[in-house]
């Protein structure tokens, strides 16, 4: 079912392409300034038109990256490991999920307070998914794709970090074009993340395993029918 793995890169590449559509967009209506500095994301997508594309596009990767965090915790759990590292992926990335459809829907123009809780979760909570995937990656049942999976979601989720404090950082400190250097190249990643999950998922044989298993004991349970019958009509 390598089908499985397509979903993952859709959405990166859905994500990073609408991203920066939305900035292309800002620049060219004249919402940002690019000669005052690196606009944040969230300032890209605060003006219309392009804040009605940037929530359906925060929405869209929302609802997707929940649905890949339930199958991949789903894909660990059926291989035998069901401790609380995946229970806890779980529910970091159902909040991480939930904090990016509250960015995309309460733009910081509108209201500032609940779009930053929605982009703490975000980044925060997702940071934290992605640190327990790579916990996972060495934890869940070995695949022929550790060797290369492990190193690259080790080094995305260390640059990841590194990312998050020099934001904080440089925002506080009043660099703000800074800040929002590394919340571009922060969401990149995040978003390139998300598309190594294909490397799990093209071995997910879910549907086909069901099927087997359903038709086998259909033919199981006929075949135990059709004995019966033969054996009443005989006595």
């Amino acid at each position: 079912m390598w089908l499985w793995a397509l979903l993952p890169v859709c959405l990166a590449v859905f994500g990073i392409v609408g991203i920066w559509t939305v900035f292309a967009l800002a620049v060219t209506n004249g919402s940002v300034n690019l000669t005052e500095g690196v606009p944040y994301i969230s300032l890209c997508g605060s003006y219309i038109p392009q804040s009605c594309l940037f929530s359906q596009i925060c929405n869209i990767c929302s609802f997707l990256a929940l649905w890949f965090a339930l199958i991949r915790f789903q894909h660990v759990r059926d291989n035998g490991n069901h401790g609380k590292a995946n229970t806890a992926s779980i529910v970091l990335g159902f909040s991480s999920s939930v904090g990016l459809s509250i960015v995309g829907n309460f733009q910081q123009s509108v209201l500032l307070s609940i779009h930053l809780l929605g982009a703490y979760l975000a980044f925060f909570l997702g940071l934290a998914y992605f640190w327990v995937q790579l916990f996972l990656t060495y934890r869940a049942q070995p695949s022929p794709d550790r060797c290369w999976v492990g190193p690259v979601r080790a080094t995305c989720c260390t640059l990841c970090t590194i990312l998050v404090i020099v934001m904080i950082v440089l925002s506080r400190t009043g660099f703000h074009s800074g800040a929002a250097v590394c919340e571009w190249a922060l969401v990149m990643l995040f978003f390139s993340q998300f598309g190594l999950f294909a490397a799990e998922f093209r071995h997910i044989n879910c549907h086909l395993t069901v099927q087997e298993q359903a038709i086998g004991n259909d033919c199981s349970l006929a075949s135990t029918e059709s004995n019966g019958h033969v054996a009443n009509a005989l006595s």
